[in-house]
C-alpha cells in the first residue's frame, strides 16, 4: 500500500467538499490527475473509498477508516514541520481556520496580516462559516482552530478570549432613531432592512432572534459585506445591523448614525477554540496564542 500526501490530502479535500471536481481544485490538481489517484487508490486497497452519486461523492465504510487515518497522519506531518520549522527554512506549516461573519470581517484581517509578515513559513487556509458549524469541524478534527460567538457549545474543546462584538443598529443621520443613544431589537424590527446574503452566519444569527420575537425581519436587499449595508443605509433603503467596529469605520465615509442595541444577545463574546492546544503543532500553537494576546478587547 503506497499512498503519498499528496493522495492523502486530496482525499480529504474531496471528502470535505463531496465533490472529486471541487476537492482536485483545493489541492490544485487537474481533474484528470485527481481521478486518477483516487482509482489508484481503490485499485491498490482493492475496494470502493466513494460512492458517487447525482450529487457527489461521500466516503464508503473504508473511505472514512482512510479519512480517519489520512487526518492522523497529516497532523503529525503539520507537528514535525512546526517543530521543524525553527530549524529548517522553506519548511512550511499550513493551518486551516474557520471563522464567523464579525470576526472574519472585522478582528481577522488586521491580527493574522501581523502573524503572517512574523512568520513567513506559515500559511492559512481562512473560511467563513456558522459558529456551530466551526464547533462542530474543529471536534471533528476538519480545521484546526476556528474562531466562534459565545452562543455556540464549545464543550469539549478549549476556547480562548479572542474579541468582544458589539452589534449595533445603523441609520441616516436624519432619521427618527438617530438621537437615540441605545434601542432594543423589538422597536426596530417593524422597519426594513438592509441584510447580508441568506446564507451569512450574522444574517442567520440576526434572523433566529427576529423569528423568536414573532416578528421576520422585511429585508428589501440583500449586500455582501458590512460597507454595503452602510452606503445602502445612508441612502434611506433601509436600517442595517452591523458590528459596531464596523459602523465606526464606515461612519468615515458615510453619513450615519449607529445605536447600540440593548439586548443581551447583540453583545457577543468571541473565542479561538481547538480541540487540545498541547496537540497542535507548534505553528498552529503559535497563531492561536498571537490571536489571543490581550483577547476580548472590546470592540
Amino acid at each position: 500500500m503506497r499512498f503519498d500526501l499528496t493522495d492523502l490530502r486530496l482525499f480529504l479535500h474531496v471528502t470535505e467538499a463531496e465533490s472529486i471536481t471541487h476537492g482536485a481544485e483545493r489541492s490544485h490538481l487537474a481533474l484528470a490527475s485527481a481521478s486518477a489517484r483516487i482509482r489508484g487508490m481503490e485499485e491498490t486497497l482493492g475496494v470502493p473509498l466513494l460512492e458517487r452519486g447525482r450529487r457527489g461523492v461521500r466516503p464508503t465504510p473504508a473511505g472514512q477508516a482512510l479519512v480517519h487515518h489520512a487526518r492522523i497522519v497529516l497532523q503529525q506531518m503539520e507537528r514535525m514541520r512546526g517543530e521543524l520549522g525553527e530549524y529548517a527554512q522553506g519548511l512550511k506549516g499550513h493551518v486551516r481556520l474557520l471563522s464567523n461573519t464579525a470576526a472574519l470581517a472585522e478582528f481577522l484581517p488586521e491580527a493574522l496580516a501581523s502573524f503572517l509578515a512574523g512568520h513567513p513559513h506559515i500559511d492559512i487556509d481562512l473560511e467563513e462559516k456558522p459558529s456551530h458549524e466551526i464547533v462542530g469541524a474543529v471536534a471533528e478534527g476538519l480545521a484546526d482552530a476556528g474562531v466562534v460567538a459565545d452562543h455556540a457549545d464549545l464543550s469539549g474543546l478549549e476556547v480562548f478570549p479572542f474579541r468582544i462584538d458589539r452589534l449595533v443598529v445603523v441609520m441616516p443621520r436624519g432619521h427618527a432613531l438617530a438621537s437615540r443613544r441605545s434601542i432594543a431589537f423589538r422597536e426596530v424590527m417593524g422597519h426594513e432592512f438592509v441584510g447580508l446574503g441568506a446564507q451569512n452566519a450574522l444574517q442567520q444569527h440576526i434572523n433566529q432572534h427576529a423569528i423568536r420575537a414573532g416578528h421576520p425581519l422585511k429585508i428589501r436587499v440583500r449586500v455582501r459585506g458590512f460597507d454595503g449595508i452602510c452606503r445602502m443605509v445612508e441612502q434611506g433603503v433601509g436600517l442595517g445591523i452591523v458590528p459596531e467596529s464596523s459602523a465606526k469605520r464606515c461612519r468615515r465615509f458615510t453619513a450615519i448614525r449607529a445605536v447600540r442595541l440593548t439586548d443581551p444577545w447583540a453583545v457577543r463574546r468571541l473565542y479561538v477554540c481547538v480541540r487540545r492546544m498541547d496537540a497542535l503543532p507548534l505553528h498552529t500553537r503559535q497563531m492561536v496564542e498571537h490571536l489571543t494576546r490581550g483577547g476580548e478587547v472590546a470592540a
